[in-house]
């Protein structure tokens, strides 16, 4: 209760939302989730630092962005979820070829702004879900490209409201992840592509997504892939030697189309998905004698 004092106490001194017990669910490409004990919406950068000071080591935090990559569980989160909002959501020129976005900015929006403006290196954004904040977290990537090939730097905030900037080239960027803290909120992030034809990045994009959508589900429940590939291998493949392809828990399914994807057919619970998730580690581990690594993050308590 210390937490919800604290809140009730700062609550008139922040114009940014502040809900409580707000179901999870419209927060995950799934679908799914329970409660949140606090969803705090900031209206900028000087209220989040506030916010953040102010309920330092109360409570657990986590920042949802739009959600393409988690899985909440059906008991929801113990303690405060960040959602980033309208004044996370820009984008801007800082010269003909770099650009400034902010962390709630959607990958396939910043792609675009970068095809309108004729910057090329931004193309692969255009197939990956989520949000500018999440692709540098996850270090996102596909097509032989990634995240870390056009960060130039990343403005970031920790739990205890200290606002610091990191260069690019500080970074360890590896698959699928940095040495990032775990603790840091990604505010916004400078990004540097090249001057390039606008036809020719336009074919890049339209072949990209050709691509995606011959290999990959399509305007379904999923979100993206569940594990990450192991060193020369890769996991939709060990998936399917391993004989899980079309294999189901309740609605909660393994695309027959990309063994990588799973899908949430309709009526499937977060349990669903998990056990799903477990049953088809172990059928790898026990068949390829790989243990496959999650790519999708699970988040919140079981019931």
């Amino acid at each position: 209760m210390k937490l919800i004092s604290k809140i009730s106490e700062i609550k008139n001194k922040i114009s940014g939302k502040i809900t409580f017990k707000e179901n999870l669910s419209k927060h995950s490409w799934f679908n799914l989730g329970g409660p949140a004990e606090v969803i705090y919406r900031p209206e900028n950068l000087n209220e989040l630092t506030f916010f953040l000071k102010e309920i330092k080591g109360l409570s657990k935090i986590k920042v949802i962005g739009a959600g393409s990559n988690t899985l909440i569980r059906d008991g929801g989160f113990d303690g405060v979820i960040i959602k980033l909002g309208k004044s996370f959501n820009h984008i801007s020129l800082l010269n003909e070829e770099t650009l400034i976005a902010g962390s709630s900015v959607l990958d396939k929006n910043f792609s675009n702004f970068a095809l309108d403006n004729s910057i090329s290196g931004f193309e692969f954004l255009s197939c990956i879900p989520g949000s500018v904040g999440g692709a540098i977290k996850m270090n996102s990537g596909c097509y032989e490209n990634d995240v870390s090939k056009i960060l130039v730097s990343v403005q970031t905030i920790n739990l205890e409201g200290k606002v610091q900037i990191y260069k690019a080239t500080d970074i360890n960027f590896f698959y699928r992840g940095s040495d990032l803290s775990n603790d840091l909120i990604f505010v916004s992030a400078t990004f540097k592509g090249e001057k390039t034809e606008k036809k020719k990045i336009e074919n890049k994009m339209t072949n990209y997504l050709i691509k995606k959508k011959e290999t990959q589900p399509f305007n379904i429940k999923t979100c993206g892939s569940t594990f990450k590939n192991p060193k020369n291998n890769k996991a939709w493949k060990l998936i399917k030697d391993s004989g899980c392809s079309g294999m189901q828990v309740g609605d909660a399914c393994v695309s027959e189309q990309h063994c990588n994807f799973f899908v949430n057919k309709g009526k499937a619970s977060a349990s669903d998905l998990e056990n799903l998730i477990l049953e088809v580690r172990e059928k790898v581990l026990i068949k390829q004698g790989i243990k496959l690594e999650l790519e999708l993050q699970v988040v919140g308590k079981k019931i």
